[in-house]
């Protein structure tokens, strides 16, 4: 069974998600908004992938205050995270917003919210699953 790590400090968003990817998409779920631990994840390869959650509003690492960009730019950086699919989420979905972010973090994909397609939502997570 493969593993997601959610990085998200909305709770409500968590649980949503979780939901969908363990009842429709058949997949085992973890949560942090910490990001020692999501380093400490990436690193053990503790998930097969991580939405990463744009705007982290209470995310600090190494004293320094950091968002979802900035924790992906540091795994994607260090050659043991790099291959770790990372998919963007956020609520920021002006036009170029999906093209800027992607660019700057150099993520694997995107997804916005809120997640209407819920099918859609799990097959974007599936198609950049490493094979097994």
């Amino acid at each position: 069974m493969k593993t997601v790590l959610i990085v998200e400090d909305d709770l409500v968003n968590a649980r949503v998600f979780s939901k969908i990817l363990t009842k429709r998409g058949g997949m085992a779920v973890k949560h942090t908004e910490n990001v020692d631990e999501v380093m400490q994840i990436a690193k053990s390869r503790d998930a097969d992938i991580i939405l990463m959650d744009v705007s982290l509003s209470h995310s600090v690492y190494q004293g320094q205050a950091v968002d979802g960009i900035k924790i992906t730019k540091m795994l994607k950086a260090d050659p043991d995270t790099a291959d770790l699919p990372i998919i963007l989420v956020t609520a920021h979905a002006m036009a170029g917003d999906r093209e800027s972010f992607l660019a700057e973090s150099g993520a694997d994909g995107y997804i916005s919210k809120p997640v209407v397609d819920h099918q859609e939502f799990v097959d974007t997570i599936r198609d950049l699953l490493p094979e097994a």
